[in-house]
Order: C-alpha cells, then structure tokens, then sequence
C-alpha cells in the first residue's frame, strides 16, 4: 500500500466501485460498534484482540456492500464509520509517510498531514484544483478532527438516488 501527499492529487471523487469496500477491514470504535449492533445486532462485527471490526462476508468483502447494477452502495451511509468516511485518505497530525512538505495542510491554525492510499481509482493525479483543496480535502478534515458528521463531496455522488437522499437507505 503506497500513500501519496495530497499536492499530487487533481482531484478526488468515489466512483463507488467498491474496491475499497472489499479490500480492507474496518476499525470500529466503540460508540459505532454500539450503533451497528443496536440496529443489524451483534452478528454483523467481530471481535480482535483490541479492537472490533465490521464483519465480512466470505468474498472479503463488507457486510453491509450492497451491488446494484454497476454501483456498490453502502448499507450504513445513515451510520456509516468515521474510518469509511475518510477513506481513502489519512489526515494526520505527524508526517507519517515522508514527503512532509507535499502532505502539509492548514486548517484553523493546525497543521495537518494528508496522504491518499494509491490504491483507490477515485484519485485523479495532478496539480490539485481549487474545489479539490478548499472543498473535499477541508470536508476529510473537518470529519477526522469530528468536526462535521455529514459527508457531501467525501462519498459517491450517485444521481439515480438523489431524489431519495432524504430517505435512508
């Protein structure tokens, strides 16, 4: 898995292919465990050593990744966990993967690091836009420092369920 600092990036979008959803295990914290089990029951995740996960069904993939059509949806987006909502990028206090000076980001005075795993195919590489630095990196920021809860340019933008969007899915 290769990260690369934000400054390499155009821009971003989720395609909501999915790949995320099939490749990686989602950390839960405790108050999101809580939420998961109370609403689809304890089945649905499992326990580590010290931490406890959303389960996966035998493919590898996310329990709650629904496939309709061309389109991966999440089951939990009315409840969806905070490491699903910042994926695929990693806003950091410390330089953790190197080129510090393309990860830096400022935010309300705090000096953040943002990297994006290589591996998502939402990434357009690039000199970064202006809606991409001022709009989706300040919306991943605001979300990882429990700024905000709501997403608006940090998940798919699928047009079809727009006029359902007040509705849960």
């Amino acid at each position: 898995m290769l990260f690369v600092p934000w400054r390499y990036i155009a821009d971003w979008k989720c395609i909501a292919c999915g790949n995320c959803c099939k490749s990686y295990s989602v950390v839960l914290s405790f108050p999101e465990w809580l939420k998961i089990v109370k609403n689809y029951g304890v089945d649905k995740t499992v326990s580590g050593l010290d931490k406890l996960f959303i389960k996966r069904r035998n493919d590898g993939s996310c329990f709650f990744l629904s496939h309709l059509s061309n389109t991966y949806l999440c089951g939990l987006q009315h409840m969806k966990p905070k490491a699903c909502k910042l994926w695929p990028f990693k806003v950091l206090s410390k330089p953790k993967f190197g080129y510090a000076n393309e990860a830096v980001y400022y935010y309300s005075g705090d000096k953040l690091f943002i990297y994006a795993d290589s591996t998502c195919s939402g990434l357009r590489y690039g000199n970064p836009t202006r809606e991409f630095t001022n709009y989706t990196l300040k919306e991943f920021v605001e979300i990882a420092l429990e700024r905000r809860n709501d997403q608006f340019k940090t998940t798919a933008n699928i047009g079809f369920l727009q006029p359902y969007a007040r509705f849960r899915i």
